[in-house]
């Protein structure tokens, strides 16, 4: 197997990985696409049975039509030659699946590296899956700690080897063929082992035994054969887990128990209510018990004379069987399976031979005498009609039982739970005796994850166990933007409005006479609008700038008043200008449109009027006498 190096030029063998029953799996990378794989392979030997072929095939097809996170994907198939002898070629099958890196839930089981609350999540995965594959009409059948990943860094959980996997349509298959693979012993569902038809139920069968096992490092039922362990799964009840591991709450035994029943009608119905169940356990809900659970094993299942033909006795009678499938193994200890199943099968019980001589070696009896025979026929009539007295009486009995009517059991009232958390709620329903189930829809006016109502509504007398349907709030389909955005930072817009149910959108810068730099001016659409939940809101945020005005040609009073009214203030110099009307500025230190911080003083210069020019001296008129005075004098001079 391993000189195939490259399968079908494409896929490089690494290293082994694994063997299983009828495959090898191997590391290896994809030559095209550049990314590492597991490849499976069918072992040569098996290559030339046809039916190794169809499961193999069936494998492949089952996963292939399912993609989901928690279950290992398909990515291709096909087949290559490998050679038997001289014109023996065989054509082996490969299935090309994603590779996981991490361990088993096997191998950390061993380790003895889980916790409760590891255990409780991985079987949350696991459920997962199988919800998934459920929808899809695929049963897993072989669910169990081998096949189950756990990735090393994020710790996902992946469900894998879907190799004896069925359309639920044709979950009806006979489990006792020659070579079929059937499951393993320690988590195979009562109904596989009888022959039965598998559905969904049968997984969720196994994978409670595989989260008791998780929870105490040991399977529900061990033996020393698979056949006995197999015996077991159909007649006995297991202990409950907190029996090997303290830790383990109430709440849990009683998910186990319910999981873990042998009649699938009261196991959970799908993988949906297993996990609903498992969540509210972790919180301390346990699931209601079952009326009239019974506690003898004869009441678990009919008598093993009555396990049909197609089942597990017929199917285990053979050493074929044993050698061939998983539940088999080596074979050891088949003699002694085979007695018990002849005996369970209801094999007749040894007749004398022809001579009268029993089997066992007994003498016969002495010839009885007359009245020793007279005697005996007396004390057999005695015992017929006591019989028939008992019979008769019994008879009597039945009837009157049978035609008494039964008192109706006591109505419940079914309590108030509008305006409960929805934990509290199932808690409350549970502890009255009754079932709840949620149903989310969308409220206005009730707060997201509280309970509306419930139907029938409270007060109501129901049945015990009847179904109490809770109307949860998903909270408001519309939201109304907040008011009061305006004035507040960035930062605290976007919180309110993602308390509001909203979501913050893009920024804009704006300039702002007013509101302050870093803070929402407005919003898109505006406060106040009422909008769906989850709408994305604009935010308009403040530069902490203002655009200067054009203030030239205003007067003074007008180029103030437009200052004011954009946060700025006025520093007035006047300057004398002919040309322009008095009163009207002329000038304005910041350019018009240019940025300025809020409440910054622009100075202007207003015009006003020219002093008038100063008037000249008058020249004096000189009077008579100084006229007169002044020739005299010249005279006298």
């Amino acid at each position: 197997m391993t000189s195939q190096r490259v399968l079908n030029g494409r896929y490089e063998l690494g290293e082994l990985l694994g063997r299983g029953g009828m495959a090898d799996v191997y590391k290896g990378i994809d030559t095209v696409l550049g990314r590492t794989v597991a490849v499976k392979l069918l072992r040569a030997d098996l290559a030339r049975d046809p039916q190794f072929h169809a499961r193999f095939k069936r494998e492949a097809q089952a996963v292939a039509a399912l993609n989901h996170s928690s279950i290992v994907a398909i990515y291709d198939t096909g087949e290559y030659t490998v050679s038997g002898g001289p014109g023996e070629d065989v054509r082996v099958p490969y299935i090309v699946m994603e590779y996981v890196s991490g361990r088993t839930v096997r191998d950390l089981i061993r380790a003895k590296e889980l916790d409760i609350d590891q255990a409780i999540e991985f079987i949350l995965g696991v459920l997962a899956a199988l919800e998934y594959s459920h929808k899809a009409g695929i049963v897993h059948r072989d669910i169990k700690p081998a096949n189950v990943m756990v990735t090393g860094e994020s710790n996902d959980v992946k469900v894998m080897d879907f190799g004896i996997a069925r359309a639920m349509a044709d979950s009806a298959a006979t489990m006792t063929q020659t070579q079929a693979v059937v499951g393993t012993a320690q988590y195979l569902s009562p109904e596989q082992a009888l022959g039965e038809t598998v559905d969904a139920r049968s997984d969720l069968y196994s994978a409670a035994c595989l989260l008791f096992e998780m929870l105490t490092s040991r399977p529900p039922f061990t033996g020393d054969s698979p056949v006995s362990v197999a015996y077991q799964h159909v007649r006995e009840i297991p202990e409950p887990a907190s029996t090997f591991n303290p830790a383990v709450s109430e709440a849990l035994d009683s998910v186990l128990a319910k999981g873990l029943q042998k009649n699938r009608a009261d196991r959970f119905q799908d993988a949906a209510a297993f996990r609903r169940a498992l969540r509210a356990a972790k919180n301390g809900v346990a699931v209601p018990a079952l009326a009239g659970t019974p506690t003898d094993v004869q009441d678990v299942v009919p008598s093993t004379q009555q396990i049909p033909e197609g089942g597990l006795v017929r199917g285990l009678t053979g050493a074929e069987f044993l050698d061939s499938t998983l539940i088999g193994g080596s074979g050891n200890g088949q003699a002694a399976d085979q007695d018990i199943l002849a005996f369970q099968a209801g094999e007749p019980e040894p007749e004398a031979d022809h001579d009268g001589a029993l089997p066992l070696g007994f003498a016969p009896e002495r010839e009885r005498t007359a009245r020793q025979k007279s005697r005996r026929r007396a004390w057999t009539a005695v015992v017929v009609i006591l019989v028939l007295l008992v019979l008769a009486g019994g008879g009597f009995w039945v009837y009157s039982t049978v035609n008494q009517k039964p008192a109706p059991p006591p109505l419940i009232a079914v309590p108030a739970v509008a305006g409960m958390s929805e934990a509290t709620a199932l808690q409350t329903l549970y502890g009255a005796n009754l079932s709840p189930e949620s149903n989310h829809i969308a409220d206005d006016k009730v707060p997201k994850g509280t309970v509306i109502s419930s139907d029938p509504g409270a007060g109501s007398q129901v049945a015990p166990k009847s179904q109490v349907v809770l109307n949860v709030s998903n909270g408001p389909v519309s939201a109304t933007v907040p008011a009061g955005l305006s004035g507040l930072t960035e930062a605290a817009a976007r919180d309110l409005l993602r308390q509001a149910g909203l979501v913050g959108g893009s920024s804009t810068l704006a300039n702002s006479a007013t509101v302050p730099a870093g803070s929402v001016i407005s919003t898109k659409p505006a406060s106040g609008a009422v909008v769906g939940v989850g709408s994305t809101v604009d935010l308009v945020v403040s530069t902490g700038k203002v655009s200067v005005p054009q203030l030239v040609g205003l007067s003074e009073a007008d180029a103030e008043a437009l200052l004011k009214a954009n946060g700025l203030a006025i520093a007035v110099t006047e300057q004398e200008n002919s040309q322009v009307t008095p009163g009207k500025v002329t000038s304005q230190g910041d350019a018009f449109n240019s940025l300025v911080e809020q409440g910054k003083t622009i100075s202007v210069i207003v015009a006003k009027a020219p002093a008038p020019p100063p008037s000249p001296a008058p020249t004096p008129t000189p009077s008579p006498s100084d006229t007169k005075g002044g020739g005299l004098g010249g005279l006298g001079g």
